[in-house]
């Protein structure tokens, strides 16, 4: 099979490092990749929303499978304009897509199908919005109904925090047109956790558990970020656990799913507050997380070829999916002054000292004179395997001296205690 990958970070790097492993790729494309990629894709002048290039060059070139990474592309509607050509394409529609285009409609589905989640209100008026913050307790938490990267959810610890957030997003819009609307919501207490789900139409069938660290620095400091490393299995899912979100979360949305005619197919992943074996619904994301993926698929045994085009074809089974049991820790390189101002092209070196059991994914990377340089804010993923926790985490945090580029941040917190 010919296959083509759409985006260009850590995720999309290792979902192609995970589809290189299958006997049925003849062929691995990927568009734009980064310089990580490059050395194991083909990588493919074409930015990821770049939807009738991206149509137009699958369909000159054969392309059996398209695997879309990023979100936008998704809430765009590329996974439908490559449908409308017959090229077969892993992930969701407009339609599903929209669950994670608009946290607003999420929202007023998890409402209207019983979902536990934060209590909430929708505003389209920066002045209302504020007037109404007193029906909120502090901490408040003020989300861009739209994509923003995973910095659009604003925690405010005082009334004067949330106003400023919302004037910030709606009226100087922070965000652009992602924050035209605002959902404000109850602050809900408890234990972060990320599940990623495969999904066929007829069946959400979960993934291994992980936990990511979205705040730029130790101990849960400073602003969001896209994910500043990430552990998996998490300890959190009991068995109790485990069938309270089956369920009350899986269950329920699987019947939403249905009820409103939404043929899903592709990754569900539903970001949930844990506190006593109960959860809650943060929000639903439609893609792979990132960095999520960089320590979920290592531990995927199955052939990721074969669980996509099940998806596809509707016919997945929890059989399909077999997990290694090693743990698998991630720690993300970004650079100085992410996720606010950064500077690009900083040369990347990487020593020879580094451990063969290290997977190095690139996120913002490119190839610039012979040269690995920085080109974003997560530059790169180092990610390792152990029979537990500390021990992939010591292997990660070891090598990471091995690994420089100029004004280069990470949190040294990622797994500890675990």
């Amino acid at each position: 099979m010919k296959i083509l990958v759409v985006g260009g970070g850590a995720r999309e790097h290792a979902i192609c490092w995970k589809l290189k492993e299958s006997d049925k790729v003849s062929k691995l494309y990927c568009a734009p990749g980064n310089a990580g990629i490059s050395q194991i894709a083909q990588c493919v002048d074409i930015k990821a929303d770049e939807l009738e290039k991206i149509v137009e060059y699958s369909v000159n070139n054969n392309i059996d499978l398209v695997v879309v990474g990023p979100e936008a592309p998704l809430v765009l509607g590329l996974v439908d304009m490559l449908n409308e050509k017959g090229i077969k394409a892993f992930g969701p529609v407009r339609a599903g897509a929209e669950f994670e285009g608009s946290k607003s409609y999420s929202k007023d589905f998890m409402k209207k199908y019983s979902i536990p989640s934060a209590q909430y209100e929708v505003y389209t008026d920066s002045k209302k919005a504020i007037d109404n913050l007193n029906k909120f307790n502090t901490p408040i938490v003020v989300k861009a109904d739209g994509l923003a990267s995973g910095k659009g959810v604003l925690i405010c610890e005082t009334i004067k925090e949330a106003e400023e957030a919302i004037r910030s997003i709606m009226d100087d819009k922070q965000f652009g047109d992602a924050g035209n609307t605002v959902v404000i919501e109850e602050f809900l207490q408890g234990t972060e956790s990320s599940l990623l789900c495969f999904v066929d139409g007829k069946r959400i069938i979960p993934m291994e558990s992980a936990r990511d660290y979205k705040k730029a620095y130790d101990n849960d400091g400073g602003l969001n970020t896209g994910g500043m490393g990430c552990f998996s299995p998490n300890p959190i899912y009991t068995e109790e656990l485990k069938k309270y979100i089956k369920d009350n979360i899986i269950d329920r949305t699987l019947n939403g799913f249905l009820s409103e005619n939404i043929d899903f197919k592709g990754v569900l992943f539903i970001g949930l507050m844990i506190e006593n074996n109960q959860a809650k619904v943060l929000e639903y994301n439609t893609r792979f997380g990132d960095p999520e993926t960089e320590v979920i698929l290592p531990r995927l045994k199955s052939d990721l070829v074969d669980v996509m085009l099940k998806c596809i074809e509707g016919n997945l089974s929890e059989d399909d999916l077999r997990w290694n049991d090693e743990k698998c820790v991630t720690v993300v390189l970004a650079s100085g002054g992410y996720p606010e101002f950064y500077e690009k092209g900083k040369e990347i070196t990487i020593l020879n000292d580094v451990d063969d059991d290290i997977i190095i994914f690139h996120g913002g990377t490119k190839l610039s004179g012979g040269k690995t340089v920085t080109d974003g804010g997560r530059v790169l993923a180092i990610t390792s395997m152990g029979s537990t926790i500390e021990e992939a985490r010591n292997k990660v945090y070891n090598n990471i001296p091995n690994i420089h580029f100029e004004k280069m941040q990470f949190r040294k917190d990622i797994a500890l205690g675990q």
